[in-house]
């Protein structure tokens, strides 16, 4: 897992005066590839480490090999633990570690580190897609949450133009290929329900002097599954009962991801699914690609829109129809 290779490469920076990326990787056995990016972003949250480049070159600790744990700045320190903080499913043996590690922290560094890794949830379950890196942007806004500052971001509309809002961080979470800052905007109550903003929409993320006091009872994975039951609800409000053929079924499920539950089986080996979409054209527009293999039984607003969509699509390819000139 990654949080346990992190503090490997850390431990192994620590022991030696440089290290190239091909013995860490031969050490951990992974690619060189992996090696260099697990470098890049330890130097990338904070951690003094930087690459000399020519014979005799390779990665080092800034100040030399012997530097130690403690020796890190604050905001090298909140960066680190905010980076392991981003893995989920680590081995029992990297959480020990991890452990450990804050003990080692200066009692004025730890409340900060220990609020970095808290800052993040990673869902292991997709929206229909798969994990990706971490956005640029996240150490910024974990180190926020650490510090309890306010952010301005320059967030993007849906039409593409920014906008500035100030906004209290509370956490960060992922799902599939979507990161979002759990954030109260400025005006908002403590315990109010927070906003989710997208991290792929957020153009800039400009930290104030401005710092706003916590609410310790803050629970970041139960605000998350609200969240997460309330997008949900969104991109689910219509459900169709769709009849799918055996050969079908798993790839169907796999499209919908959470969107999808099996109901029973039907007759020939096929299998009743329930399919769920924000609206009743969305969801017919998903299903029309598979009409050879499915037989959606209702309701009958759905098979509507598939019809439409069917005449549409004859009225456009039927023989003798189409561009003309």
């Amino acid at each position: 897992m990654r949080a346990d290779r992190l503090l490997r490469v850390l431990f192994a920076l620590q022991a030696r005066d440089a290290v190239t990326a091909a013995e860490l990787a031969a050490e951990l056995e992974v690619s060189v590839a992996t090696a260099r990016r697990d470098l890049e972003a330890l130097s990338a949250a904070g951690v003094p480490v930087y690459p000399q480049r020519g014979r005799g070159g390779g990665w080092r600790l800034l100040g030399g090999a012997r530097t130690n744990l403690t020796g890190l700045t604050e905001p090298e320190a909140t960066a680190l633990f905010a980076l392991l903080g981003q893995t989920r499913g680590a081995p029992a043996e990297a959480g020990a570690a991890i452990r450990k590690l804050l003990q080692a922290l200066p009692a004025s560094f730890r409340e900060g580190a220990e609020r970095a890794i808290a800052s993040t949830v990673r869902d292991d379950v997709p929206w229909g897609e798969a994990p990706v890196d971490a956005p640029e942007l996240l150490p910024v806004l974990q180190a926020a949450v650490a510090h309890g500052r306010v952010v301005s971001l320059a967030y993007a509309s849906v039409d593409g133009s920014p906008h500035w809002v100030d906004v209290a961080p509370l956490g960060v979470a992922a799902r599939g290929t979507r990161w979002y800052l759990l954030a109260h905007r400025r005006g908002m109550g403590r315990h109010d329900e927070p906003r989710l903003y997208r991290v792929d929409r957020i153009r800039s993320a400009t930290p104030r002097d401005e710092v706003v006091p916590r609410d310790a009872g803050f629970d970041l994975a139960a605000a998350w599954r609200r969240a997460s039951e309330r997008i949900e609800g969104l991109r689910g409000a219509v459900a169709a009962t769709v009849v799918v053929e055996a050969a079908a079924t798993e790839a169907l499920l796999r499209l919908f991801g959470a969107q999808a539950t099996v109901l029973g089986a039907a007759d020939g080996g096929r299998t009743i699914v329930e399919a769920r979409a924000h609206t009743a054209q969305a969801l017919a527009e998903q299903l029309a690609g598979w009409a050879a293999v499915t037989e959606v039984i209702g309701p009958q607003q759905v098979r509507d829109e598939l019809a439409r969509l069917g005449a549409r699509l004859v009225a456009r390819y039927a023989t003798g129809a189409g561009l003309t000139g």
